[in-house]
């Protein structure tokens, strides 16, 4: 089944079920004391997919426009679809399902979640080929917006070795093992997805505009993984000592990164600051 027509009615009926099973806290709100609605508000899910309530409205009476694929995705993520439900909304909106590695870069629902909990927190969910997916401000703050790149520079593994730019956070000591580590990673994800992978695809496109990856793919490495300490060197505040935790989503191949530093250390007081100002000072890539 591939799905070519707008189902109004079935798509309405869909909107309508999915906002009433969410729940405040399944998207990171409070449930105040005088709440009444059955689930989530319209302007709370509108918020969320960033959209009009009224059209979110129209939609759930069956007599709102066609959904871009666009805006399909951004209610999806709102809705904090699984995979097949995902699936499911883009036929009830007309729309052919994409090739699996754009299905793939749909937010985990598990990993947006735990993410919703976390909005005064460095962290970020990344694709299986280092694609960025969402950031919370903090990290904005601390790593700079990685969300906006298109092509092959989605990727953190093809920026690291294509943008000299990409290296300039990370304390110069750790650029080859960074650099060893992506690579091993890369190896793994294009192994696991076989040829005519996205995996692969940038693989290829690397070894054409990288020297260095093709230097570093030769060795064979596989396996390679960061200690927990990572080394940050901010424009702003100096160098800041994280660690990173990861969850992952086996089934989506996407990692939730989460970056805390020990209390009552610099780099500790470094990440506060970073918290308390937000992006507006610290924007800049």
């Amino acid at each position: 089944m591939v799905g070519t027509t707008l189902d109004r009615d079935g798509l309405a009926a869909f909107l309508r079920g999915r906002r009433q099973a969410l729940q405040p806290e399944d998207v990171g709100l409070r449930r105040g004391p005088r709440r009444r609605t059955s689930g989530l508000r319209r302007e709370e899910v509108a918020e969320l997919c960033d959209m009009s309530a009224d059209y979110l409205a129209r939609l759930e009476r069956g007599s709102g426009s066609q959904p871009s694929q666009q805006m399909a995705a951004a209610i999806a993520r709102g809705l904090r679809l699984t995979p097949s439900e995902r699936d499911h909304l883009f036929l009830l909106c007309g729309h052919r399902l994409q090739p699996r590695h754009l299905r793939d870069a749909h937010l985990s629902p598990g990993l947006q979640r735990v993410m919703d909990r976390l909005q005064d927190t460095p962290a970020q969910i990344v694709g299986a080929i280092g694609e960025t997916l969402q950031q919370t401000p903090p990290a904005v703050a601390l790593l700079g917006d990685e969300t906006h790149h298109t092509g092959p520079a989605r990727s953190a593994f093809y920026r690291w070795f294509t943008d000299p730019t990409a290296r300039d956070r990370y304390l110069s000591d750790d650029h080859h093992l960074h650099g060893r580590v992506y690579v091993s990673f890369l190896r793994a994800n294009a192994t696991a997805q076989g040829p005519g992978s996205p995996a692969a695809a940038l693989v290829a496109v690397l070894h054409r505009d990288s020297a260095e990856f093709t230097e570093l793919w030769n060795r064979q490495e596989v396996g390679l993984r960061w200690s927990g300490a990572k080394r940050y060197v901010h424009p702003e505040v100096g160098r800041i000592d994280l660690y990173c935790q990861i969850l992952l989503d086996p089934d989506q191949g996407q990692s939730l990164l989460i970056f805390t530093a020990t209390p009552g250390t610099e780099s500790h007081e470094k990440l506060a600051l970073l918290t308390v100002l937000g992006t507006d000072r610290f924007i800049g890539s």
